[in-house]
C-alpha cells in the first residue's frame, strides 16, 4: 500500500504546532485508504467540522424568504470557515472544487497530502467521491405509436386528468429534474422549458446545470460521454431523465404524457450514463438551491424549482454507507428547509421489508415513492420499509405511484414503456405542481404538501408484514400511506387557502363551498361591513358574473351553476375594502 515516509513527517508537523488531530486515519473513509493503495493520487470530499444544517421549519412566511435565508446562512458558513483551506489548496497548486450547500470542498490530490488535511481540527471527515448509480429500470416495450388526447393510464389512475378540467394544470409552477440530462428540443418538452421564450429565443441561463465535467471513472476513457462536458444547453446521455421530465410535464397535440402539463421545468444533469458521484449530486443541489448562469455566477434562489425528482440513488455497493450518509442527508435537509420538495424514487430492491436501504430515499426530510402497477397492486421491484440501514425504523415509502409501464417519451422523439420506482417518483412530482398551481399560497411550505399528498392518498392494504407496520394497516410498508390521488389533494390544497376563510382589518369572510356545485355562498361575521358587489372572473381575468344589488344581510348567495367546470377568482367589495380569492366549480 502507498504510504510515504512524507505524509508521517506531515502530520508530526501539524502536531507539532498543536493543529492537529492527534489520530486523522479516524476520518477518512475506509475506502479512501484502499484506493490510495492502488493509485498515487485520489478525489475525495472534505467536509468541514462547522456546517450549518437547516432542522425543521424556519420562521418565513413565502419561499423566497426561506431560500434567501438559507441561502445567505450557507454562504456565509462557507465562506468563513474554508478560507484557510482553500488558501492552502491555491498555493499547493490543488485543483479543489468548494460547495456551499453543505460546506464540503472536493479535493484532488496525493494519500499525503490528504492526510495533512485529516490532521487539521477544522475538518470534521473525508470521504470518497465514489461513483454512485441511478435507479435500475426496465424497458416494458418501445412505444412509438401516438395515443391523441388521451392521458395515459397512470394519470387516470391518479385522477390528474380530472384536476385538469377544474382548469389546473401545473401554471405557475417550476419543476426540476437531476438525471442523466434531458432532450429539451422534444415537442412534449420544448415549449414547457422555461428557457424557451419562442422558436427563435431560448435562455439556458439559470434553466439549464450540467455537473459532468469529465469522464466517470466508472468508464474506460475510449468511452466518452455523447454529450460532451460542462454543455450549455439540455443534453440527455440515456434516456431515463427525458422518460422522467415527460411524466412530469410532458404533453403536445398527439401525447398526454405528464401529470403537470402546464408546469415550466428546469434541470442538472448529475450522471454521466447512469452514473455520477457524490459531488456531481452535491453540485446539482447547490445549483437549485440557487440557480446561476453559465459561468457559475450570480447566484440567484428566487429562481430555485418548487420540487425536484430524484430517480437515483446510492447503494453500498457503490460506496455509500454510514461514513457518508450525512453528506447526501444534509443536502436534502437544507433543500427542503429552503422551501423545495425532495422526491425520491423508493428504490428497485424487490419484496423484501426493510429493501428502502439507499440513500437518498430512505431519509426523514425525502419524500419517497413505491411503485404501483396498472391494477393498483405494489409492482413486486418495488422497495418496502421500514428504513433498518440506519436503525431508525422510519415508516418508508411515504406513498406510491404508477410505476409500471409507464409510457413517455425518450431522445429522439421516440416513447417508450418503462418500469421502475423511477417511474412512479415523477408522478408525484408532478403532483407537487398540480397542489402549488392550485394554491400558490402553499409554495415552500413543504411539510404542509407533503401532508395533504399523505392524507389524501388512496389507502392501500397488502399481505406482508414488515416490522412494527402490518400490511393490513395504513400507512404500511409496501404502499406509506397509499396510492396518490390527485384530486383528492387538489381539493384538499384549495380548502387549506387562507382565501377561503379571510380576515382583514377586522373583516372576517368566509366563502363556502369549495369546490363548489351550484349555490356559492359568502359570510361576514361583522354585520357593519356592507357587501357593495361580488364579482367573479375566470383564469384568464375575463369578468363572468357581477353582483351589485346587495343588501345588507351578512349572507350572500350567487348561482354558478351555469359556469364551465374550472378555476375561478372572485372579488368581494365592501366600499372601504376589497378581498380576493379562488373558488372551483365543479
Amino acid at each position: 500500500m502507498y504510504r510515504p515516509i512524507f505524509s508521517i513527517l506531515l502530520v508530526l508537523v501539524f502536531q507539532c504546532v498543536g493543529f492537529a488531530d492527534s489520530d486523522p486515519l479516524k476520518k477518512i473513509d475506509h475506502s479512501l485508504i484502499d484506493k490510495f493503495g492502488r493509485q498515487t493520487v485520489a478525489e475525495y470530499i472534505i467536509l468541514m467540522k462547522e456546517r450549518n444544517v437547516f432542522e425543521g421549519k424556519l420562521a418565513f412566511r413565502t419561499k423566497q424568504e426561506k431560500a434567501q435565508y438559507v441561502y445567505l446562512s450557507l454562504v456565509q458558513k462557507a465562506k468563513s470557515t474554508q478560507a484557510p483551506i482553500l488558501h492552502l489548496l491555491k498555493q499547493s497548486k490543488i485543483p479543489y472544487q468548494s460547495f456551499y450547500v453543505t460546506n464540503a470542498i472536493k479535493v484532488t490530490s496525493s494519500y499525503e497530502f490528504m492526510i495533512s488535511l485529516a490532521s487539521r481540527q477544522d475538518v470534521d471527515r473525508i470521504i470518497d467521491n465514489a461513483p454512485i448509480k441511478m435507479l435500475d429500470y426496465t424497458i416494458d416495450r418501445d412505444n412509438s405509436t401516438a395515443r391523441g388526447a388521451e392521458p395515459e393510464w397512470g394519470l387516470k389512475m391518479i385522477k390528474a386528468d380530472s384536476v385538469w378540467q377544474m382548469g389546473i394544470r401545473g401554471k405557475g409552477v417550476i419543476i426540476a429534474g437531476q438525471d442523466t440530462g434531458y432532450d429539451w428540443e422534444l415537442s412534449p418538452l420544448k415549449k414547457k422549458y422555461n428557457g424557451y421564450k419562442d422558436s427563435l429565443n431560448t435562455e439556458h441561463s439559470y434553466n439549464w446545470h450540467d455537473a459532468i465535467h469529465k469522464n466517470n471513472p466508472r468508464f474506460p476513457d475510449t468511452l466518452l460521454n455523447p454529450c460532451g462536458y460542462s454543455t450549455k444547453k439540455p443534453c440527455d446521455d440515456n434516456n431515463h431523465g427525458t422518460h422522467t421530465m415527460g411524466t412530469m410535464i410532458g404533453e403536445d397535440d398527439e401525447n398526454s404524457i405528464g401529470v403537470a402539463p402546464e408546469a415550466k421545468w428546469i434541470a442538472c444533469r448529475n450522471m454521466d450514463r447512469g452514473w455520477g458521484q457524490p459531488s456531481t449530486y452535491m453540485e446539482c443541489f447547490e445549483w437549485f438551491l440557487a440557480p446561476t448562469d453559465h459561468n457559475g455566477e450570480n447566484a440567484d434562489p428566487d429562481k430555485s424549482p418548487h420540487v425536484i425528482n430524484n430517480s437515483w440513488y446510492c447503494s453500498t455497493e457503490e460506496g455509500c454507507n454510514e461514513s457518508n450518509f450525512i453528506l447526501m442527508e444534509e443536502l436534502v435537509k437544507n433543500l427542503k428547509a429552503s422551501g423545495v420538495v425532495v422526491v425520491v424514487s423508493a428504490g428497485n430492491s424487490g419484496s423484501g421489508c426493510g429493501s428502502v436501504s439507499g440513500p437518498p430515499a430512505f431519509f426523514e426530510s425525502s419524500f419517497s415513492v413505491g411503485a404501483t402497477n396498472i391494477d393498483d397492486n405494489i409492482a413486486g421491484f418495488s422497495s418496502r420499509g421500514p428504513v433498518f440501514i440506519d436503525s431508525s425504523f422510519r415508516l418508508k415509502p411515504n406513498v406510491s405511484a404508477p410505476g409500471v409501464g409507464v409510457r413517455s417519451v425518450i431522445r429522439g422523439g421516440n416513447f417508450a414503456s418503462f418500469n421502475g420506482t423511477s417511474m412512479a417518483g415523477p408522478h408525484v412530482a408532478g403532483l407537487v405542481g398540480l397542489i402549488i398551481s392550485a394554491n400558490p399560497a402553499l409554495a415552500g411550505n413543504v411539510d404542509v404538501i407533503e401532508d395533504i399528498i399523505e392524507a389524501t392518498a388512496v389507502p392501500k392494504t397488502w399481505n406482508q408484514d414488515c416490522g412494527e407496520f402490518a400490511g393490513e394497516d395504513v400507512p404500511n410498508a409496501v404502499f406509506g400511506y397509499g396510492r396518490v390521488d390527485a384530486l383528492a389533494a387538489v381539493k384538499r390544497a384549495l380548502a387549506f387557502t387562507s382565501d377561503t376563510d379571510q380576515q382583514e382589518d377586522n373583516i372576517h369572510l368566509k366563502v363556502f363551498p369549495n369546490p363548489v356545485d351550484d349555490l356559492l355562498t359568502f359570510v361576514t361575521s361583522d354585520g357593519k361591513q356592507v357587501f357593495r358587489s361580488i364579482s367573479l372572473f375566470n383564469m384568464n381575468g375575463q369578468m363572468v358574473m357581477k353582483k351589485t344589488q346587495m343588501d345588507d344581510h351578512i349572507i350572500h348567495t350567487i348561482q354558478v351553476g351555469h359556469l364551465n367546470a374550472g378555476l375561478y377568482w372572485y372579488e368581494v367589495n365592501f366600499g372601504n375594502k376589497t378581498m380576493v380569492g379562488k373558488f372551483v366549480k365543479i
